[in-house]
């Protein structure tokens, strides 16, 4: 077994000399390469536990586990049975139509999930890391996964962090730890002994693995790999943490239970009914009524629901894929539609993750420097007019200027430009100048007229760098510092007033001192600038020291922040219309979080932030009553997201959960739908997530969730249509058996048992009926602003009661006009006809074909007239007109005739057929306004 060290002791609370003799390493040589490959081959590679692969079969079969389909499963079982008791005459149609239903469905879901594997694993393509160790004493580069404990890493600018490692040196090195903590701005690290234990993001003497080096170097012993690590804990709690169903697939499992009842229970009375009424006295005439009973039972299944569904959803997926957003399962598509909060990361999801410089402030006033992130487009203007050389803003311009060139100098990182997108390398501070530097016309190219000579670094106990500058042209040398400003004041002695140098007074400091505080209450980054000429000899050898800060000239300082996005505000605007609470939680300070909480609208103005030690307090019934009243949660950590987000579900919300580091993923995993960005987003993030953003941009989850209730509107304008439109034919099966001597039927049927229509015609409509114009409605535009109402909650159901009695009465008025038609045409009856009982059952037939086209109309929409927008969705009426030729096909085509039990109708009867038929949506309509008259009297 490999060296360790003493068992729970962390190591930021221990000296380095202690630790290295813990494991066994001279950190002057680092580990011999025979003992990091015994170390390597006890501890196992320095890897995160990867999830196994799912087998494409299992893929396949998982696609079938839904209610609906065991339902569906259970109809091809009782059809083929009847069809065997029946001595197998013919085809069994009605089994094979199920069986390829429930297969297309398993397809589609099956091909979907593939093609999001597909997308994730080239979002997630990724290089073999490696690291610079000293081992023998030698530097030599090996992969990361062959890093072991007791390594002495060398880190350097660029690098990335193979292990969790604690500082043995380090000169100006600063690390960007957003994937760990979500900290935006790179972290100064240094090796002291810390005295208490903290969260990692302030374990300034601890690099860790998956983070970057941004600045500086160091070196390092590593305590600890794989699994062991910080991110190894993540990912410990992220095996730990049950991913919840979406709300779509708790409705389906709930709706396909029901439905199995509903089946049952009409079987079972319709043959109770059927025997009461008529009387069974023979073994045929049991048999037909089980048969009878079974035909309506499968009847009465919306056989094609999961496949029109199955193909809404990815109709869905496919439009949001137009908008960046890649869903990885059918299911998921729906959820964020159902979202009562989102969760919000602040790095790189509401803000740019590019630091930026917004405003500059010197002697002479403030300039405010517009543009966003990286891309130097943009100008520094005063008083909002672009600033100039100008007589009026002569002296800010120059004041201005030198800051930029002095912070530009004073850098060590670059800014490049290729196919038109812009990027740095180095500390994403430093970058805020030069991108600023192009903003103010002039300025790179007084930059280009000095040459570095010598730099005095960054370390953290020091805030500062200097760099001593040679002036090209006249070859005097120039000393340009920027630093914390409370460290560079007090080496100022002189204040630069536009192109004047005045002492610095006690009056001008209290000053300067004033205007940077108010920069920093805003929650501004701030950097000042000084300078000073020299007149210093510079040679191959000169060594320059901080000594050489002393006497400068301070010209002003620079307030940088990481930038909302700026679509960001007006997507949460957005969301709050909608009736969706914003929360961002993050691992930056509370200050900032609140400045940008505030400025995008998430709180009020000085509203709270609470952190993540505040949160370690508080008990679970106490943290439920913080998040109903707080959305600003800063300096958290990966634990805390997950509490939150456990916190707001047992409140009854519908979470969903942003991210981009390893630090969110525990988090988006248990949340109702997870959102990784794809862009910055780690590899764990996007295996954690239900959904990913190709674009990292906020606004597309808001776009995704006007996508997912347009979806769920959808879903139940064709339940709506499928359930009430299989209730009219159980219905009229149901009340033509039980009042046949009513309507006559008993008089006119040859058989001991009458009924309204055949199986075969049965058949027919749920093939003509339930699936192209189901299938036109599940892709239907928007009918009411679904985002100027509140989120469905947990307790509404697809189905509600309201909708149920829409199903019920529609069913009724459908019955009540076929077997009317019926009724019309037979002899005998409560109205005498003339007509044949095949032309009277034909006219039964198409009435409630055609009763069926209008209820697609109908059922648009709960509550909106069926006539508004009544031509926008043309691939309803396009479904609509293709079932009214084969309607009339069925009735007029003497193949068919005789294989569908069908009579020619004349004009007159079509005449009566579509007349009857209309019912539907003249009852319909005068329903709608009922319920728009009784929601307007409850609002007032």
């Amino acid at each position: 077994m490999a060296a360790s060290l003493e068992t729970g002791a962390d190591p930021s609370l221990r000296e380095t000399r202690q630790i290295a003799l813990e494991l066994g390493v001279d950190p002057g040589t680092g580990l011999g390469t025979a003992e990091a490959q015994r170390r390597l081959e006890a501890d196992g590679p320095n890897e995160l536990r990867g999830i196994p692969p799912v087998p494409a079969w299992r893929k396949f079969v998982s696609q079938f586990h839904n209610p609906l389909i065991y339902l569906l499963l259970a109809a091809v079982a009782i059809s083929l049975a009847a069809w065997m008791v029946e001595d197998a005459d013919g085809p069994p149609i009605d089994s094979i139509v199920i069986a390829a239903i429930v297969l297309l469905n398993g397809i589609l879901g099956y091909v979907q999930e593939a093609r999001a594997d597909d997308a994730v694993a080239a979002l997630g393509a990724m290089t073999t890391a490696s690291n610079t160790v000293l081992r023998g004493g030698e530097l030599v580069t090996v992969p990361s996964a062959e890093l072991v404990r007791g390594d002495i890493l060398t880190l350097s600018e660029g690098d990335a962090v193979g292990a969790d490692a604690r500082l043995l040196s380090g000169s100006g090195l600063r690390v960007a730890e957003a994937s760990l903590t979500g900290e935006s701005e790179a972290v100064t690290k240094h090796p002291d002994t810390l005295p208490d234990m903290v969260s990692p993001g302030d374990r300034l003497n601890m690099v860790f693995k998956g983070t970057a080096v941004a600045q500086g170097v160091g070196r390092a012993i590593v305590t600890a790999t794989g699994m062991d690590t910080e991110m190894g804990a993540i990912a410990r709690m992220l095996d730990a943490t049950v991913e919840e169903p979406t709300p779509l697939q708790t409705e389906l499992n709930r709706l396909g239970k029901m439905l199995g009842l509903i089946v049952t229970v009409i079987a079972i009375v319709v043959m109770l009914t059927i025997i009461l009424v008529n009387g069974v006295s023979t073994a045929r005439d049991l048999v037909v009524v089980l048969l009878l009973g079974v035909s309506l039972a499968v009847a009465a299944v919306p056989e094609g629901l999961p496949a029109i569904l199955s193909v809404v959803l990815a109709i869905g997926v496919q439009r949001m894929a137009t908008r960046h957003a890649i869903v990885k399962k059918l299911n998921s598509v729906e959820a964020l539609g159902s979202a009562s909060v989102i969760c919000t990361d602040k790095t790189g999801t509401l803000t740019r993750n590019e630091m930026t410089i917004e405003r500059v402030l010197t002697a002479s006033g403030r300039a405010d420097v517009t543009g966003l992130g990286y891309r130097p487009d943009g100008e520094v203007r005063s008083v909002g007019q672009p600033l100039d050389a100008t007589a009026t803003d002569a002296s800010l311009h120059f004041e201005t200027q030198l800051v930029l060139i002095g912070g530009s100098l004073s850098n060590n990182a670059q800014l490049t430009e290729r196919d038109g997108h812009w990027s740095i390398q180095g500390d994403p501070t430093e970058a805020a100048f030069l991108v600023a530097a192009h903003k103010l016309a002039g300025t790179t190219g007084h930059v280009d007229r000095f040459e570095r000579h010598a730099e005095i670094p960054f370390p953290s106990e020091r805030k500062l760098m200097t760099t001593v500058q040679r002036e090209k042209k006249h070859g005097s040398i120039v000393l340009f510092t920027k630093g914390a400003p409370d460290v560079l004041l007090p080496l100022c002695t002189r204040l630069q007033r536009g192109q004047e140098v005045i002492p610095l007074t006690e009056e001008l400091r209290k000053r300067a001192a004033d205007d940077i505080q108010a920069m920093s209450s805003e929650a501004f980054r701030t950097l000042a600038v000084a300078y000073r000429e020299a007149d210093l000899p510079i040679t191959s050898d000169t060594d320059f020291t901080e000594s050489v800060e002393h006497d400068l000239i301070y010209v002003g300082v620079v307030g940088i922040i990481d930038p909302p996005r700026v679509e960001v505000a007006a997507a949460i605007a957005e969301a709050h219309r909608a009736g969706i609470r914003i929360i961002m939680i993050t691992g930056d300070h509370p200050a900032t979080a609140a400045r940008i909480a505030a400025d995008l609208g998430i709180i009020e103005p000085g509203g709270r932030a609470v952190t993540g030690s505040e949160l370690d307090t508080l008990d679970d019934p106490a943290l439920c009553e913080v998040t109903r009243e707080v959305s600003v949660y800063a300096r958290v950590s990966p634990k805390h997201k997950l509490r939150l987000v456990d916190a707001l579900q047992a409140d009854g919300e519908v979470v969903a959960m942003t991210g981009d580091g390893v630090n969110d993923a525990p988090a988006l995993k248990s949340a109702d739908i997870g959102v990784a960005m794809g862009i910055t987003g780690t590899s764990v993030t996007k295996d954690a997530a239900r959904m990913i953003l190709a674009d990292d941009n906020f606004a597309t989850i808001i776009a995704a969730v006007r996508q997912g209730r347009r979806i769920f509107d959808n879903i139940k304008k064709f339940l709506r249509y499928l359930l009430s439109s299989n209730m009219g034919e159980v219905l009229t099966v149901f009340l033509g058996v039980v009042f046949a001597g009513f309507l006559g039927l008993s008089g006119a049927s040859e058989g001991a048992i009458a009924v309204p229509l055949l199986a075969t015609q049965i058949l027919w409509i749920n093939l003509v009926t339930d699936s192209g114009p189901a299938l036109a409605m599940g892709v239907d535009r928007e009918i009411d602003d679904v985002m100027a109402r509140g989120p469905r909650s947990l307790h509404d159901r697809a189905i509600d009661g309201r909708m149920w009695g829409g199903i019920l009465s529609i069913g009724l008025v459908m019955a009540v006009a076929t077997l009317f038609a019926i009724d019309l045409f037979l002899p005998g009856g409560l109205v005498e006809g003339t007509d044949s009982l095949a032309v009277a059952r034909t006219a039964g037939f198409t009435t409630l074909v055609f009763a069926q086209l209008f209820n697609t109309l109908n059922s648009r929409s709960e509550t909106t007239s069926a006539f508004r927008e009544l031509f926008a969705n043309k691939w309803l009426w396009g479904a609509i007109l293709l079932a009214i030729v084969l309607q009339i096909m069925v009735v007029q085509v003497p193949l068919l005739q005789a294989a569908f039990g069908t009579a020619p109708l004349d004009l007159a009867h079509w005449g009566w057929c579509v007349a009857l038929a209309s019912t539907v949506l003249w009852f319909d309509e005068i329903r709608k306004i009922t319920l728009r008259w009784l929601a307007k009297r409850r609002a007032c």
